[in-house]
């Protein structure tokens, strides 16, 4: 069937194609009067994704990024969030609410709180803006100042959510590390009575940097050894020397930031004073020690001699207490890192951050959303006129006529000659 048979046929049957059309308008028009006119308001916020954490200083990875967008969207439609929205609105007492709920099927079978928060999920929307980290949260009803409220509502239920989201966790997991932290503790004093009771068994004492005072000694004594030469050496830096010019670098760096009234530099000069003090007398006695044992050197390598077989007689003590010692430094470094973690995830427990920035209110929309009437009424035409031709050429079809020789061709019907009228 050719274009203009088809033209032909639509001129013939013109009447049913325009009740056709007419009759998918008057539909169009029946759907918009019945379609219940909806007003949508959108609230937007700010999801700080490249914000650091005020408290954990973390930043979330961008290869994380687009799922948790993702997920955010889920979280403000769920019934965790629309919930606050309902007790918010106070729904659950509104009578005629209460109404429709009892006249639902839903009754019985879930409670009024999440059917109420079903009827706010089916008409919200929220998804983030293209290329941004915006979230955009839409809530369509009946009004302009009900959809606006409640947009504004949903978007501050999920602000308080996501900081009940973090607290939780932080909470949890704080008393998680205090927990642990008190295991270390009670493993930690365990073994330092066990260290203590070994140091009064052995009666040998570690200092803080593993050596025992009898090591200590065998090096002071060995460093007094005579040398083959009549000349006295000068005795080495005593300890208190040595702490001297620590103490001297610390105080020439602070003084730069420091005033010298400060309380760290004035104690820093008084703990100078006391190693000075004692720097002098332990240089008096190496140098006097050395000079009496520049002529002869039995006494002091037999005090050498002697306090050596001492500490190999200790050797092993010592070594068993190291080992309790580094499992003591060992539990110590624990615990400090572990109530360290604990403090950190106290504060975020505490914390009202939200990682979230509200982007203003919504405002109440001045036209409806629904229904669509230029969508609807154009739709409504369209589909008469596709209905109409559909119409038209099955009812030709079913009773064929001769219209033009076109139609004598389709037929099989071999054509003579054409009569031709003159106006």
């Amino acid at each position: 069937m050719s274009f203009v048979q088809i033209i032909r046929i639509l001129l013939a049957r013109r009447k049913l194609l325009g009740w056709t059309v007419l009759g998918c308008f008057l539909c169009g028009l029946a759907a918009i009067a019945l379609i219940p006119t909806k007003y949508e308001a959108t609230s937007r916020v700010l999801l700080d994704l490249v914000k650091p954490d005020p408290v954990t200083q973390q930043v979330l990875s961008t290869n994380f990024a687009r799922a948790y967008i993702t997920t955010q969207s889920d979280v403000i439609t769920d019934y965790r969030v629309i919930g606050r929205v309902v007790d918010a609105l106070g729904w659950t007492n509104n009578p005629s609410k209460i109404a429709d709920y009892n006249d639902s099927d839903a009754k019985g079978t879930v409670d009024i709180r999440r059917w109420l928060a079903e009827q706010i999920i089916k008409n919200t929307d929220a998804k983030p803006l293209v290329d941004s980290n915006i979230m955009e949260i839409s809530y369509r009803a009946r009004t302009p100042d009900e959809a606006r409220r409640i947009a504004d509502l949903i978007r501050d239920a999920y602000v308080e959510e996501t900081i009940a989201f973090r607290r939780e966790g932080a909470t949890r997991n704080a008393e998680w590390f205090r927990q642990q932290a008190r295991k270390i503790a009670d493993e930690l004093t365990s073994v330092e009575q066990q260290k203590s009771a070994f140091e009064k068994q052995s009666g040998v004492v570690l200092q803080s940097d593993y050596s025992d005072p009898d090591s200590e000694r065998l090096k002071a004594l060995a460093s007094q050894l005579p040398t083959p030469s009549a000349y006295v050496a000068p005795p080495a830096a005593s300890p208190s020397s040595i702490q001297l010019a620590q103490v001297d670098a610390q105080i020439a760096t602070l003084s730069n930031t420091l005033g010298p009234n400060h309380p760290q530099i004035v104690a820093l000069r008084q703990q100078r004073e006391a190693l000075a003090k004692s720097a002098t007398e332990e240089r008096t006695a190496a140098l006097a020690a050395a000079r009496a044992n520049a002529g002869g050197g039995p006494p002091i390598a037999s005090q050498v001699a002697t306090q050596q077989a001492r500490v190999l007689a200790q050797r092993d003590k010592i070594d068993q207490l190291r080992k309790i010692q580094a499992r003591v430094d060992v539990l110590r470094d624990q615990y400090n890192k572990t109530m360290q973690r604990a403090g950190e995830l106290g504060l975020e427990a505490a914390s009202r951050e939200s990682g979230l920035t509200v982007l203003g209110n919504a405002v109440a929309p001045d036209t409806p959303v629904a229904p669509k009437v230029l969508l609807i009424l154009a739709g409504s035409i369209g589909g008469g006129i596709v209905l109409g031709l559909i119409l038209a050429v099955g009812a030709e079809l079913t009773r064929r006529r001769v219209r033009s020789v076109e139609d004598l061709a389709t037929l099989g019907v071999p054509v003579i000659g054409r009569l031709m009228s003159e106006a």
